[in-house]
């Protein structure tokens, strides 16, 4: 990503636990798609109005019905390939929404790319947020769904307010 000198360089947590230690702030969730940029701008906009940090959290479920004994030492090399090809991911995704803002988000923000169960993961950061921002949908492929199961499972069971960001109108 490119910053200027003015311009925060953000701080990755590669496998780090999610935001919890910091002070409490906007919580993003980010898989990479069009649904998840779109809240992150505005996840952004309203770190700025609260003058609150931004956390920007990724979650990557490299097995969601986990592996069979002994398993999990052979697939550990491609885990943290996965793990490694979300941060690059979440980076250039914060870069194409600074690019795309009309003056860049100056505020603090912190990347945050998280193993585990992307639901779980998620509702236990947002324990200690101001806010947590999603979009209407990720890379779930339910396009039948007005609401994704992320962003359904937020507004029923996160502990902060949720903010669903739908898509910009059609042009």
């Amino acid at each position: 990503m490119v910053t200027s000198p003015d311009q925060p360089t953000p701080v990755l947590t590669v496998t780090g636990g999610p935001p919890a230690a910091g002070p409490s702030g906007v919580l993003a969730a980010c898989d990479g798609s069009d649904g998840s940029l779109w809240a992150l701008e505005r996840a952004m906009t309203e770190a700025e109005l609260f003058r609150l940090p931004l956390y920007v959290l990724a979650v990557v479920n490299p097995s969601p019905v986990g592996y069979p004994p002994g398993m999990a030492e052979l697939v550990r090399e491609s885990v943290e390939q996965l793990v490694e090809s979300m941060a690059d991911g979440l980076r250039r995704s914060v870069a194409a929404v600074q690019r795309a803002r009309s003056r860049p988000y100056e505020g603090e923000l912190a990347l945050h790319v998280v193993l585990g169960n992307v639901i779980e993961v998620l509702l236990a950061a947002a324990v200690t947020q101001h806010t947590l921002v999603v979009g209407t949908r990720g890379n779930g492929g339910f396009n039948r769904l007005l609401l994704g199961s992320v962003s359904t499972a937020a507004v029923h069971h996160a502990a902060c307010p949720v903010l669903v960001v739908p898509p910009p109108p059609a042009r």
